[in-house]
């Protein structure tokens, strides 16, 4: 007979979470048609909160040795409407650039409602959510060789996605002032050409510094400039992984494939849920804890420290 680990695991506990999600990117999307009368809206959210849902569900009810294709699958479904559907073949530029150029316009839609579901307000749910299921760049990244880094973080690396978010505001305004703001808007060219330009640029950026520094979320930690918005939020979330002190035993196991090198037992040494705005919900020191002991829960509770494996000297 199979052990609970090898066997699925269809259950309220693995449906409750998954419909609640639905249940809230369906209410976003009635919400969106309602104000615009644009039916694409429900579509859309009922799109990506279906397809969350799936990998939410598929985490929680596959066997153990195989509860990270639920994640992948949502990655995978959700990035590639994003970057293909909405970005290529609509010509919405989905990235940071997008989201500048949409609220210098004053339009709330594609980029910006994009940003404020999954980047702003969001977060205050979920976290850095976002970046464990959704990332169309980390779709690609998690594929390479490195999901366990290989070392800590390097420190003084990580003030580099903050020059990068800067520099992005500053290259859409000198675009801005050259061309006009009668250049810019739904479906123009010049969207599309910035969304193919950074995703090469991001997926080369990315793809090398996973097999310099030997860790696929390297470019995560100290390029991308979405977490400085997502960390303005995210420490407030309600939703955040929580270690069981009464099942863990101090095995280690979940810090050492950590892809963020969140000292999750710090956290939970101090009483406390883990709380780095580093974590992205991915999961995996779930996945493998051999006693069961991490879940993510509800509930309210902050802190700004940041508790981090970084590179010894």
């Amino acid at each position: 007979m199979k052990n609970s680990n090898e066997r699925w695991n269809i259950s309220n506990e693995s449906l409750k979470k998954p419909l609640v999600f639905l249940i809230l990117f369906l209410s976003i999307g009635i919400w969106r048609w309602k104000a615009s009368g644009n039916t694409f809206y429900l579509f859309n959210f009922g799109y990506i909160g279906l397809s969350i849902s799936i990998g939410m569900f598929l985490n929680g009810a596959l066997p153990k040795k195989h509860k990270s294709w639920g994640r992948r699958i949502t990655q995978l479904l959700v990035g590639c409407y994003m970057l293909i559907f909405l970005g290529i073949i609509n010509r919405e530029n989905m990235q940071l650039e997008g989201f500048f150029i949409y609220f210098m316009l004053g339009i709330f839609e594609a980029a910006t409602l994009h940003y404020f579901v999954a980047k702003i307000v969001g977060p205050l749910i979920f976290g850095r959510g976002w970046c464990g299921y959704a990332c169309w760049t980390a779709m690609v990244l998690d594929l390479l060789p490195y999901k366990i880094p290989k070392e800590g973080r390097v420190k003084k690396f990580g003030v580099i996605r903050y020059i990068h978010f800067f520099l992005s505001l500053i290259v859409v305004l000198i675009i801005w002032s050259t061309f006009g703001s009668q250049n810019f808007g739904k479906h123009h060219m010049i969207e599309l050409y910035m969304l193919l330009g950074g995703n090469i640029i991001y997926y080369v950026v990315g793809i090398s510094l996973a097999y310099v520094l030997k860790d696929n979320r390297a470019f995560c930690k100290y390029v991308c400039p979405i977490p400085v918005i997502q960390k303005l939020t995210s420490p407030f979330s309600v939703m955040k992984i929580e270690i069981d002190a009464n099942k863990c035993v101090d095995c280690g196991v979940c810090e050492k494939v950590c892809p963020m090198n969140v000292k999750l037992l710090t956290y939970k040494n101090e009483g406390k849920r883990i709380l780095s705005s580093e974590c992205i919900n991915c999961q995996t020191c779930a996945n493998v804890c051999p006693k069961s002991a991490i879940k993510s829960t509800f509930k309210f509770d902050v802190s700004f420290t940041e508790q981090l494996n970084y590179k010894d000297k």
